[in-house]
């Protein structure tokens, strides 16, 4: 089907891929706990927006001029590396006054729906990801490869995004419960704004 092979295992595969708990997951978490489920859903949005620009860069061959050049792929990942520190920093220093001042109220769901997108879209790593994982479903008798790794790409992240608005969904219902537990929710952002810290540092001292 469109030039792929073996569609049923890049379907499961790339479910058990997006149901794996990882940054995006604990961004959508943090915000559905402080805005509810349309802060889990801008963040779900805008984490899907942000790899949809790796799988068109990926289709279109822009992902394998980036790997290929050691100058641009070391510029793209600093710069991802220091906003994942920042949001990191953000977190943890925001976390404090998040509940009592309100503050989270004033983060509109257009700031995080773009922080959500460019914590993928400025992550090389991902761009990585996609060079090695569609190419291995296209058939290599497809007359247009770029269209099958692009379908491909938007398969998964549909998936992935509708994965990403039930986890937004669930965590709404559960922390219903947590809202008036004024230090859970600082310390949940607290560890969050670490994890950031922590997957910004992995990735500005990993070697291409």
């Amino acid at each position: 089907m469109f030039g792929t092979h073996d569609l049923w295992l890049f379907v499961v595969s790339g479910l058990l891929l997006n149901m794996t708990p990882g940054a995006d997951t604990f961004y959508i978490l943090s915000h559905a706990s402080s805005r509810g489920f349309k802060g889990g859903l801008a963040a779900a949005l805008g984490i899907s927006t942000g790899c949809m620009v790796h799988i068109v860069a990926a289709s279109v061959g822009l992902s394998a001029l980036l790997v290929a050049s050691a100058t641009a792929f070391t510029v793209v990942k600093v710069i991802g590396a220091l906003y994942l520190l920042y949001l990191g920093f953000k977190m943890i220093f925001q976390s404090a006054s998040l509940v009592s001042s309100q503050r989270a109220r004033f983060v509109s769901f257009q700031t995080i729906f773009w922080q959500g997108c460019l914590t993928n879209a400025l992550n090389p790593k991902v761009a990585l990801f996609f060079l090695a994982f569609l190419p291995q479903f296209v058939d290599q008798q497809a007359q247009y490869h770029s269209l099958s790794m692009l379908f491909l790409g938007v398969v998964f992240n549909v998936n992935g995004t509708l994965w990403n608005i039930l986890i937004a969904w669930s965590a709404t219902l559960a922390l219903q419960k947590l809202t008036s537990d004024h230090f859970a929710i600082r310390w949940f952002h607290k560890t969050v704004g670490v994890l950031f810290l922590f997957l910004g540092l992995k990735l500005l001292l990993d070697e291409h």
